[in-house]
């Protein structure tokens, strides 16, 4: 992933231990601006490494991954105890002074909270677009979102009222690679998702094809069912594939149902009947009674060839988009 970023590359800023030391103003340049002078020294620090107390730094922004498990928290906690902290996080100043945001490393900011002591954090002055990118291109080159993580970003970031640009740069996708994210996210509930979790190794197919079956079945009811009976420490995959072949056979089941035909009626907002639909598992046919709607009847004898491949173009544009 790292090869293909594209944009703006927020890592590429030089961060040194120590700032350099501020050359002495003439008092002629100054022209008497205490404020100039506050920015001009906030300047200077802004690309160091400095120790911040952990209570000084809010967590907020949006989330790049679907959830901290409490024990992988506790295993950086301990490493972090034995060896110190070896990466710096990277926050920017809040409005309130001596506070900060952080940008990216909200993990290891939750296992040096666990130590205690202070954290280790590089500081810069970024506007939100600035820091959004920062925290998408730190996160894949430390450890690669899965799929389904990355289609969530990208929907709270557009929900948000990020720019296509700003939300391509931070995950160094194109256009197009947001595109496939967010068609197979609008067709899964958010809920499904938080059940199975994160399922590393699963990619755009398998996501998809569990998409597909959404006009079939309950996935959210089925999905909890079929989880209750894993383990706790099933792998994300396992998670996935068990979810994925509950609702197969579950979809099996309703065709096979539905193999001996049903009819249902379609109403106008008057309740008067305009149609009967009539399916089993070789045809679906529409009739519509001439002696109840001789008009109607008429128009869509005139338009239903049309109106068919209308309908059969629309079907197979939105299967391209899946693929």
């Amino acid at each position: 992933m790292g090869s293909t970023l594209m944009g703006r590359n927020i890592f590429n800023q030089p961060a040194v231990d120590v700032p350099p030391s501020p050359v002495p103003a003439k008092p002629t340049k100054l022209g008497g601006s205490v404020g100039g002078l506050r920015e001009s020294l906030r300047e200077i620090t802004a690309n160091s490494i400095r120790d911040i107390d952990p209570e000084q730094i809010e967590v907020d922004g949006l989330r790049d991954r679907m959830a901290f498990e409490d024990d992988g928290i506790d295993l950086l906690a301990e490493s972090i105890r034995k060896h110190g902290q070896q990466v710096p996080i990277m926050v920017r100043p809040s409005d309130q002074p001596d506070r900060y945001r952080v940008v990216y490393g909200r993990r290891r900011l939750a296992a040096i909270r666990k130590v205690g002591g202070p954290v280790k954090a590089i500081v810069r002055t970024l506007d939100d677009d600035a820091s959004l990118i920062a925290q998408g291109q730190e996160n894949n080159l430390r450890l690669d979102p899965s799929f389904i993580e990355k289609a969530l970003f990208i929907k709270e970031m557009q929900e948000a009222g990020y720019k296509p640009g700003v939300i391509q740069d931070a995950l160094g996708l194109t256009r197009q690679g947001i595109s496939n994210h967010r068609v197979v996210i609008e067709q899964l509930p958010e809920e499904l998702i938080r059940l199975i979790g994160p399922a590393h190794g699963t990619g755009r197919r398998q996501w998809s094809d569990l998409a597909a079956l959404a006009s079939k079945v309950a996935l959210t009811e089925v999905a909890r069912t079929a989880l209750a009976a894993l383990p706790q420490d099933a792998t994300g995959i396992d998670r996935f594939q068990t979810v994925y072949n509950a609702c197969q056979r579950s979809a099996k089941s309703s065709i096979n149902l539905s193999a001996t035909g049903r009819s249902s009626t379609v109403k106008d907002e008057g309740g008067n009947v305009v149609a009967t639909l009539s399916v089993d598992a070789k045809s679906i046919g529409i009739k519509v009674a001439r002696k109840d709607n001789p008009e109607f009847g008429l128009w869509l004898e005139e338009r239903a060839e049309a109106t068919l491949r209308d309908l059969f173009q629309k079907w197979r544009d939105e299967r391209r988009q899946e693929d």
